[in-house]
């Protein structure tokens, strides 16, 4: 009997459970590879230093200056890097980074300049120097339109919280001047103008000529520009304290 007992259970057939449970595993299998492919990271573009070429180190997230049109590279910046290679007989290369790593890019030799709406500040001055500045811009506010004379007390206002794009200028502002506000970071001005439009936030604190692009471009959505400017600035491009030239 023990012989047949154990033959009947080297035998036996594959029950529902065992197969909804083979099932299962291979499904969980399957969904540990879509997450580890997620988990890869595209590695940043590395460009070698050569005299013929001009590395130009960019954040394209911020039009009208520095943004992407589909593949290319568009905006004043772009144009502005163009007519400077052209003046040093260089091919410019357009060098993309997060907006935090840009400083770093151009001190670890990544990039030749940075020219990428950057403003310039004293905390900047002690790792980089810049050029003479070319335009003169200021913080301002993307609102909605119904609160567009309400933010004078951000304190009061701006319940749901600022946005802001982390490392920033307006960053920086909105902590000092503003340190009760909550601030909250997205990754660019169109993530910021929708989360606005949502609801998920009261403003939008960036450049100036990134705001006025932004309420025209959202303007069907309700966003406006709030009638007041928090600071006054000037934006230039950032080189090595060692390029002279």
């Amino acid at each position: 009997m023990e012989n047949a007992l154990n033959s009947h259970e080297t035998t036996r057939s594959t029950g529902p459970w065992e197969k909804r449970t083979g099932v299962f595993q291979t499904a969980l299998t399957a969904v540990a590879l879509v997450l580890l492919a997620g988990c890869t990271t595209t590695k940043p573009q590395v460009v070698s230093a050569d005299p013929s070429i001009l590395r130009v180190g960019i954040t394209p997230n911020a039009p009208p200056l520095i943004f992407k049109q589909g593949e290319q590279v568009a905006g004043a910046e772009a144009e502005l890097a163009q007519a400077l290679g052209r003046e040093l007989h260089r091919k410019v290369v357009f060098v993309e980074r997060r907006w935090e790593d840009l400083i770093d890019a151009l001190a670890d030799d990544q990039v030749d300049i940075i020219m990428s709406s950057l403003t310039i500040t004293p905390a900047r001055r002690y790792r980089i120097a810049f050029t003479n500045p070319y335009l003169k811009v200021g913080q301002m506010a993307l609102v909605r339109s119904e609160d567009k004379y309400l933010m004078g007390n951000l304190t009061v206002s701006a319940k749901r919280g600022v946005a802001v794009e982390r490392g920033t200028t307006a960053d920086q502002v909105m902590g000092m001047e503003f340190p009760r506000v909550k601030r909250k970071y997205y990754r660019s001005g169109e993530a910021a103008a929708e989360a606005l439009a949502d609801r998920d936030v009261d403003l939008f604190v960036s450049d100036s000529p990134l705001i006025l692009y932004l309420a025209a471009r959202h303007e069907s959505q309700g966003l406006t520009v709030a009638p007041m400017v928090y600071t006054e600035e000037y934006l230039g491009w950032g080189v090595r304290r060692t390029d002279d030239q």
